[in-house]
């Protein structure tokens, strides 16, 4: 009896192992007005919208999906050209936490998002565009 017990808890938790290493981490979910406002910290350089162009900084128009180094109306770093990255929601979330961990010798001057809530919220304001 004790040996189908103890048979039985061990099934048990490599099932639970299981299911919880097979369960998706739960992606943050960005709140847009939020990262409307957490944008306003980028609009000094980038603009989105229906007249964006490029400034200090390139338009983020449909950023995600885009080739980086991409848009014809600025003029982009060495490393930026280089650097072959398509922006995903990742390279993006990364980038804006670290942006010369990610393409060192990048001209954008920013120290970055700490926070994954802001980072979801930003995105999430920048997909509208």
């Amino acid at each position: 009896m004790w040996g189908n017990i103890v048979r039985m808890r061990s099934y048990l938790l490599f099932v639970l192992l299981a299911i919880c290493q097979a369960a998706p981490a739960a992606a943050l979910v960005g709140d847009p007005k939020n990262g409307a406002f957490l944008f306003l910290r980028c609009a000094s350089c980038h603009a989105v919208g229906k007249y964006a162009s490029a400034g200090y900084g390139p338009q983020l128009n449909g950023i995600i999906g885009r080739r980086a180094a991409s848009t014809k109306d600025f003029k982009y770093s060495e490393a930026m050209k280089k650097s072959g990255l398509t922006w995903d929601e990742k390279t993006l979330m990364a980038f804006l936490r670290a942006p010369h961990d990610v393409v060192p010798g990048t001209s954008m001057r920013f120290l970055g998002v700490k926070s994954e809530q802001q980072l979801a919220d930003l995105l999430s304001y920048m997909r509208a565009f």
